[in-house]
């Protein structure tokens, strides 16, 4: 587009400056501001250049009554939101996004009726409720508050899966602490992974520009070109026409949530199922016009890179189309005496398994019962995404040291010179940092908290202390190469199947101890990898640093 548009023998560079200079300028930034723009300098990512904005004004306040009061509000209501949505058969997620653009004119109503007055004026305690029109750093901080809970809290499948599949229950106190040291555990990773993760300028976080763009879209005034439309806009019709459509698969007609046309078609057919059925077969010619069916698992592809959807694309259509069928109707491992699609565990003969039947009046796996039950089955496609997931992990690893290992090593040997630092870090050097021993010091807290915790409760719980370090060590391995994989592909490998597979072979025959080392090597670096975005879309939008941590407590 830009060729179109522009002369072939001006440079990008060239080009973007003076607008961006003009769209900072009018949004009002100070004189000083401007001058950081250093001649149009931007980052050597495209799509980084294209979106951020390349200024700063320090002056604008981030931590206001607004910020904690909205912020709180958002994270509370999404937290809920997704938790509730989670159990559905296709999760709906309700992302931080919609707080950004629902908070806009509450923030702009408070800025308009909450009292201008200055409490304990002339005194180092001085405050005022409301600092003025509500800008753009409020809103970012507010955002980042929401996100803090927007994600469902994946501790409790701890809590669910001890009661729905053991018929068990498990304490209030128990159940509170893990859920609230799992969540707080990642951010002693991320404080300790900023500097290969944030400050890089190839560590894009393709996930954050969306939001960049909606930011700037929100606050900055632009006049409208001539036959085009202004960001404000082009925002406005999408909102709508995006509210209108989703009302019919969402309210008026949920069928449309996945239209099985060759089930449709042959509706006594074992083999049409098999084929067509979105739900419990291989969805060929199935088609979903539900949204949230797209986005549930993957996210947004709109926010993805193009080559990490085609990667995406032509794996699942390996797996899906190639594999998983030709395994089953070659009948591999006696294939065909299970679905070819379910998460169910299964007997030999093929009947749903009775997991309590295993269990004794301890939590204990009972041998003589499992010897008389007989072993778990699963089914084709359920075995290939397992081992799909050994093997995505393993290329992780293997892609992170041989396309950034040595990046990675200079960053380890010694700190960013200035001659590597972007526009961005080098606009956000003139913030107070947050010190490294803060994440430490949290870290050291909660990892002993959780060691206590099991310790104490070891009967109800039944991992060891040093359960609890090694999925520590698990977590902290893989949050780098994993990082590396979502900062420029916004897709991020999981831990789930690696860490079940470690603590069933080392301590096997507890259920509950299981589960609890995979949540704990598992989310605590996806959270990790959650705050470290955070840390990132802060960078972009030059929120203190100091104030980033606050607001992600």
């Amino acid at each position: 587009m830009e060729s179109a548009e522009t002369p072939p023998t001006m440079s990008r560079e060239d080009i973007s400056a003076p607008l961006i200079r003009k769209e900072v300028g009018a949004h009002g930034l100070s004189a000083a501001a401007e001058g950081e723009l250093t001649g149009g300098e931007s980052s050597p990512v495209e799509q980084v250049a294209l979106t951020v904005p390349t200024g700063d004004d320090p002056s604008l306040p981030a931590v206001t009554f607004r910020t904690f009061v909205l912020g709180t509000l958002a994270c509370s209501l999404l937290s809920f939101l997704n938790q509730f949505f989670w159990y559905r058969r296709e999760p709906l997620s309700v992302t931080s996004v919609s707080a950004q653009i629902a908070v806009v004119p509450l923030g702009h109503l408070m800025a308009g009726v909450i009292t201008k007055k200055v409490f304990f004026e002339g005194s180092r305690w001085q405050f005022t409720l409301n600092p003025g029109p509500f800008n753009v750093k409020e809103h970012v901080l507010i955002t980042i508050f929401a996100n803090s809970g927007a994600s469902s809290v994946y501790a409790i499948h701890i809590i669910t899966g001890v009661k729905i599949f053991y018929k068990k229950q498990m304490s209030f106190p128990v159940a509170l602490v893990i859920v609230l040291t799992t969540q707080v555990l990642g951010f002693g990773w991320a404080g300790m992974f900023r500097q290969y993760l944030v400050e890089p300028a190839a560590m894009w976080w393709p996930q954050n520009l969306v939001q960049v763009s909606l930011f700037r879209a929100l606050h900055e005034k632009e006049q409208r070109p001539k036959g085009g439309l202004t960001r404000n806009q082009f925002f406005l019709m999408a909102f709508i026409c995006s509210f209108s459509y989703y009302v019919f698969p969402g309210y008026l007609f949920p069928m449309l949530t996945s239209i099985s046309w060759i089930c449709w078609l042959f509706p006594a057919s074992v083999l049409a199922q098999q084929l067509g059925s979105g739900l419990h077969g291989l969805g060929i010619g199935a088609i979903g016009l539900d949204w949230s069916s797209i986005s549930s698992y993957l996210g947004s592809p709109l926010a993805s890179p193009w080559f990490a959807t085609a990667n995406i694309a032509v794996g699942f259509t390996l797996v899906v189309y190639v594999i998983t069928p030709l395994a089953y109707w070659l009948n591999i491992y006696r294939s065909k005496t299970f679905p070819i699609f379910s998460d169910s565990l299964f007997t030999s003969l093929g009947q749903e398994y009775n997991i309590t039947a295993i269990i004794d009046e301890h939590f204990h796996l009972d041998a003589e019962a499992y010897e008389r039950e007989g072993p778990l089955y699963m089914c084709t496609f359920f075995s290939v995404y397992y081992g799909i997931s050994f093997a995505c992990l393993t290329a992780t690893v293997v892609h992170v040291l041989l396309f950034h290992g040595k990046e990675i090593w200079l960053l380890s040997k010694s700190a960013f010179s200035e001659k590597k630092m972007d526009i961005h870090t080098k606009l956000m050097r003139r913030y107070k940092q947050v010190p490294e021993w803060w994440f430490t010091c949290i870290l050291l807290v909660n990892i002993s908290a959780t060691i206590f915790t099991c310790q104490y409760f070891k009967d109800e719980l039944q991992l060891p202390w040093w359960g609890v370090l090694l999925a520590c060590a698990l977590a902290i391995f893989f949050t780098l190469p994993v990082g590396v994989i979502t900062a420029t592909t916004n897709q991020t490998p999981a831990l789930n199947v690696i860490t079940e597979f470690i603590i069933g072979y080392l301590y096997p025959g507890y259920p509950v101890a299981n589960i609890l080392f995979k949540v704990y090597g598992y989310i605590s670096m996806k959270q990790g990898i959650t705050f470290l975005q955070d840390f990132k879309l802060g960078h972009y939008m030059k929120i203190p640093p100091r104030a980033m941590f606050m607001a992600q407590h």
